[in-house]
């Protein structure tokens, strides 16, 4: 799952160049407007540092009860047709992330090859999931690779700024069909109101389907500093949303097929909590959302024996994780030992 300038009549990306004129001959800069924005913008840190803290201390607490041996007889318990299943939902889920790209670039008008598009947006997804920070591991990633296809650095970013959407969009669209069709079992597993998850749920939906209405009117420009951004119009908004449901879902399932025997909760039940506990990481700002995710699922599913759903999700952990993390550094690996080659063997048949 992921993290996201062009010109007001191509999907191209150019400076504001009118804004920084005016900036030029006005002395005065806004200011006001800067410091304000300065003065509050460590409440998103600390918040973020607020859930990391508490989610660590929720998951320390409740993994204390649960001994090595259960836990190893946990990892030890899952079938060899669970880990299949898991990881055909690992195979699907990053597949639908290889369409960010390629419905970014189809927003952009820009034509790569979709070996390309597929190399690029496994590896960054796969590494920034990994080790976090996605604006600077993905962000490099993606420019190492596509600026040898002759993108620049800014198309590169509003491609980044648009893949972000995607997944919005599909995570929005799962939050409120969850929370609306099964309220009641959400309402029990998260300690809410049934009446809260419905408000909500719809209140998702209503942003989702506004928005797709809101860019079908009209050509819809955002800007990102100083850059001007199209936003995709209903067609392709309508795409990202199914592919951004896709690769929720996907995701979802790893771990749900990687769940204890027995389970009684459904499948459209736990997308609600798995969305819940992803947002919930997303908003720490740890990597893969490391401990904030795995104390949400563990009080959501606290009637499941504890020691094997901590199984579960370290289970996950390596087959969504860790194994496309190490897949995608053998393929950069081959990927830059290849270019080097056919970038070598011009001059190379030249001097002889």
């Amino acid at each position: 799952m992921n993290f996201a300038g062009d010109h007001h009549r191509r999907a191209d990306v150019k400076p504001a160049e009118a804004v920084r004129t005016a900036e030029t001959e006005d002395c005065a800069p806004p200011a006001p407007k800067r410091s304000y924005r300065n003065r509050y913008a460590w409440l998103g840190t600390a918040a973020s540092i607020v859930i990391f803290a508490v989610s660590v201390g929720v998951l320390w607490k409740l993994s204390q009860q649960v001994t090595w041996a259960e836990l190893h007889a946990a990892l030890t318990a899952a079938t060899g047709e669970q880990l299949g299943f898991a990881f055909l939902f690992v195979g699907v889920s990053y597949l639908f992330l290889t369409c960010y790209d390629a419905l970014a670039l189809r927003q952009l008008k820009i034509k790569v090859p979709y070996r390309t598009t597929a190399l690029a947006s496994f590896t960054s997804y796969a590494v920034s999931f990994t080790l976090g920070f996605p604006l600077l591991t993905a962000g490099t990633i993606r420019y190492w690779i596509y600026s040898k296809k002759g993108l620049s650095a800014a198309k590169i970013a509003a491609l980044t700024v648009i893949a972000g959407f995607t997944f919005w969009l599909g995570m929005g669209v799962v939050l409120g069909l969850s929370l609306v069709v099964e309220a009641g079992q959400l309402a029990a597993l998260t300690f809410t109101s049934i009446r809260l998850n419905q408000g909500v749920g719809f209140a998702a939906l209503l942003m989702v389907f506004g928005y797709l209405g809101w860019v079908s009117l009209k050509r819809r420009h955002v800007r990102v500093k100083g850059w001007s951004l199209e936003l995709p119009g209903a067609t392709v908004s309508m795409s990202q949303m199914v592919v951004g449901i896709g690769d929720v879902c996907a995701a979802a399932a790893t771990l749900y097929v990687l769940l204890p025997a027995g389970s009684t909760i459904g499948f459209t039940t736990f997308v609600g909590v798995y969305v819940l506990a992803a947002m919930l990481g997303i908003a720490s700002n740890a990597p893969g959302g490391l401990g904030v995710f795995e104390a949400t699922i563990l009080l959501a599913l606290s009637s499941l024996p504890r020691d094997q759903v901590l199984g579960s999700l370290l289970l996950f952990r390596v087959c969504y994780y860790l194994v496309p993390f190490v897949v995608a550094l053998a393929m950069l690996g081959v990927y830059e030992i290849v270019r080097r080659l056919r970038g070598a063997s011009p001059s190379a048949s030249s001097g002889s």
